[in-house]
């Protein structure tokens, strides 16, 4: 299969995500601006999470346009991602309505380390098949990260199960700050083929 195909598939998903989000934002009732106070978690919830969606397709795209084929593990593995982007609607509501509590912090923690496992295996998936010699194995060698990530959602899960749960949010949000900067190792290796 050609990239393009899968590449506009996801495309569709994580638009999807991002419409179920934004319909997920109620509008409240009265006119002056204190009745928006108490949505403030849910709004900043709502905000994290399209961020880190604007991440994955952003990252995802030029994951793509360095393979020439897609196999049908890296087709599953792709699907996996989704899965996982699928409950940030779910998870990014939970947490939000529920003001940081713990049990739903928790979960939004365990879905974002979900996605960027899944993320991982989908990136592994196609280096193997395309090789490590090839563009996306060239520029995912070091992939700092990505594994900077998986350990501060790790992080930020234990204390908001033990804790604070808004220490815990701390960390997703440092994690998303981090890749706010364009991974531009695709970029580079591309350029140089």
């Amino acid at each position: 299969m050609e990239t393009n195909r899968l590449e506009a598939f996801s495309d569709g998903v994580l638009a999807v995500i991002i419409t179920i989000m934004v319909l997920e934002l109620k509008v409240p009732h009265g006119a002056g601006l204190e009745v928006l106070a108490p949505l403030w978690p849910v709004f900043l919830s709502y905000v994290l999470s399209f961020v880190y969606i604007g991440i994955y397709w952003n990252n995802h795209h030029h994951m793509l346009k360095a393979v020439k084929t897609i196999s049908g593990g890296a087709m599953w593995a792709n699907l996996h991602l989704l899965f996982w982007l699928s409950l940030v609607p779910f998870t990014t509501g939970w947490m939000g309505e529920n003001h940081f509590e713990r049990a739903p912090t928790v979960v939004y923690g365990f879905n974002m380390l979900s996605c960027a496992l899944a993320y991982t295996i989908l990136q592994a998936t196609l280096v193997r098949s395309e090789g490590r010699d090839h563009t996306l194995g060239k520029a995912t060698r070091r992939d700092v990260k990505g594994k900077v990530s998986l350990v501060l959602y790790a992080m930020g899960i234990a204390p908001a199960w033990a804790t604070e749960p808004r220490a815990g949010f701390a960390f997703f949000v440092a994690v998303a700050m981090i890749w706010l900067v364009p991974d531009r190792r695709i970029e580079r290796v591309i350029a140089k083929d």
